[in-house]
């Protein structure tokens, strides 16, 4: 996870039930750190700072080594990125540019190809999140009050990006936070978009559901979020419940100085799904900002850029299903950290 105000990677196991702090964690970083991303093959951890981009290699007890010589292996501000399933691209966004950027790189060393980088043009430049399928053929890009840009995707020789479809928000006034695929369950179903004032009342965050085939919406979208900015989605990936439940991460809260995390059940007769609402929102800490599932399965990780706690682990009832129970917290150093990110080895 980043620790955006002692400029720091730090690195944690979870084995029986403990958090433990990774042999040389934390890592110290040159500069501000905006955005991390892990390549699918679980050797390789890329952080985006306010200096470029670094790349580390992941040992096999998750310790990190800085490479590529300790330099940037881009200088680009990178706020949002990704390592596409094929792992030969590093998808990536930031302020100020209205691009999305896709640079090259070695399945192999996690080094770029080229300092060639291919790009296609965004409707904005208030990117907030991106995403990449999960079947590799779609880059989403969620871009605040501009909506969410859907640009088709094909690795391969040349540049990958195809043509692009602009989603609006389904309120002039609102803004479109986080972007996330349901996982191929054997192929993605639905597109989740979480939006702010996407519904009336006192906390008005929502989350659009789509079919992610025809991007329809689906009948009862937007769902509430119980908060005003769903900043963060998560479908789950692994273990038995993969594809059956999503969580939404509120960073702010109407009436409450702590974030909330929304679980929904997800449910489908033939082509048709459904969510539902859970009752019992889990509570996060001040401001979360990530959101993460471990490989395992076994643990829902938060963190919360205003700390109390900076780090949350959650685990999944037993017999309330798709309930999250609090397990295990962690103070990630001398507060305030300002934990701005995470990411879990797959």
């Amino acid at each position: 996870m980043l620790n955006q105000g002692t400029r720091q990677v730090v690195g944690y196991s979870i084995a029986s039930g403990v958090l433990t702090n990774i042999s040389g964690s934390p890592y110290t970083l040159s500069a501000d750190p905006f955005s991390i991303a892990i390549a699918p093959n679980g050797k390789f951890l890329y952080v985006g700072t306010a200096a470029g981009i670094f790349l580390y290699t992941i040992q096999a007890g998750g310790q990190l080594t800085l490479a590529n010589n300790l330099n940037a292996i881009s200088q680009d501000i990178a706020t949002t990125m990704q390592v596409d399933p094929s792992g030969q691209w590093l998808l990536e966004a930031g302020p100020n540019l209205k691009e999305l950027l896709a640079l090259p790189i070695n399945t192999n060393t996690g080094v770029p190809l080229s300092t060639i980088e291919q790009f296609t043009l965004l409707p904005a430049a208030t990117v907030q999140q991106l995403t990449v399928s999960p079947d590799n053929a779609h880059v989403f890009v969620a871009l605040g009050s501009s909506g969410t840009q859907d640009v088709t995707f094909a690795p391969g020789q040349g540049s990958p990006f195809g043509s692009s479809f602009n989603i609006p928000t389904i309120n002039s006034a609102g803004s479109a936070l986080s972007v996330a695929v349901d996982p191929a369950n054997p192929t993605s179903r639905l597109l989740y978009i979480g939006e702010t004032v996407a519904l009336s009342g006192s906390n008005t965050g929502g989350l659009r559901v789509f079919d992610y085939n025809t991007l329809t919406e689906l009948p009862g979208s937007p769902f509430r979020t119980g908060g005003l900015s769903p900043v963060e989605i998560l479908p789950l990936t692994y273990g038995p419940n993969t594809g059956k439940y999503v969580y939404v991460a509120n960073r702010t809260v109407n009436g409450s100085s702590t974030g909330l995390i929304q679980g929904f059940s997800v449910a489908s007769s033939g082509s048709t799904f459904s969510l539902t609402a859970m009752a019992n929102p889990a509570s996060a800490g001040i401001a979360p900002v990530g959101m993460v599932q471990e490989s395992q399965g076994n643990y829902l990780l938060v963190v919360n850029s205003g700390g109390f706690p900076d780090l949350q682990a959650f685990t999944f009832d037993s017999t309330t299903p798709g309930k999250l129970d609090s397990a295990l917290t962690s103070n990630t150093g001398v507060d305030p950290v300002q934990a701005s990110g995470i990411a879990a080895a797959p």
